[in-house]
């Protein structure tokens, strides 16, 4: 039987880093697990699934090429000397947990308190997608946002907060699909006074409860 192999993948489409030997290596690796799991590649089913998995990849982890300081050098302070509370909630996150390689998904509620000077809110929101688009642990995904901000803009206070489901235990393992995972991490006023965070929590919502997406 002639052997029909998948399309070549741009290079684009997956990493800029990446040549086009090595996709090439990762759709003959994909290969390789369809019949570790005792499937035939050469299926009409299965014949395109190596260059549309490497493809796939390239979009779930697309950070690795991406700088998060990029979306949060361009600042503005003519803002009328704003310095109180600015919230980004109910950001989606799209992740993949580093211990299983499958997803876990969720909300981030992304605030910082100005010190002269503001970003542009989708900023916050791309900032998110770098960190998200890796392979992660949630309390690490959770730190890497916050300290990016704290870094970057250098503001008064700092606040993430993370609530995601994790397929690695909904669909595996334990299987508790009704199970919420809420992480956080404070820099500045946030952690050392306690209106600023009761605000906070105040104005994300918290009270209707994990995940509930109450109106």
């Amino acid at each position: 039987m002639t052997r029909r192999h998948s399309e070549p993948v741009p290079p684009e489409t997956i990493l800029p880093s990446r040549t086009p030997e090595e996709i090439a290596v990762a759709q003959e690796n994909v290969r390789g697990l369809l019949q570790f799991l005792g499937e035939d590649p050469e299926r009409e089913g299965l014949q395109d699934t190596p260059s549309r998995v490497v493809r796939a990849l390239g979009e779930h982890f697309s950070g690795y090429g991406l700088d998060p300081g990029e979306y949060l050098a361009k600042t503005f302070e003519e803002v009328e000397g704003y310095d109180e509370l600015v919230l980004v909630s109910d950001i989606e996150v799209f992740s993949h947990c580093e211990h299983h390689m499958v997803p876990f998904v969720g909300k981030a509620h992304v605030a910082y308190i100005p010190n002269g000077r503001v970003v542009g809110l989708s900023k916050l929101a791309r900032v998110v997608d770098v960190f998200a688009k890796r392979l992660q642990v949630q309390e690490k995904l959770t730190k890497q946002i916050a300290d990016a901000i704290e870094v970057h803009l250098r503001p008064q206070g700092v606040s993430v907060i993370l609530q995601c489901q994790h397929f690695c235990m909904c669909y595996r393992g334990v299987k508790k699909p009704g199970s919420w995972t809420t992480t956080s991490k404070l820099h500045g006023l946030f952690l050392v006074d306690a209106a600023a965070r009761m605000e906070l929590l105040t104005l994300i919502g918290m009270r209707r409860g994990i995940g509930s997406g109450g109106d």
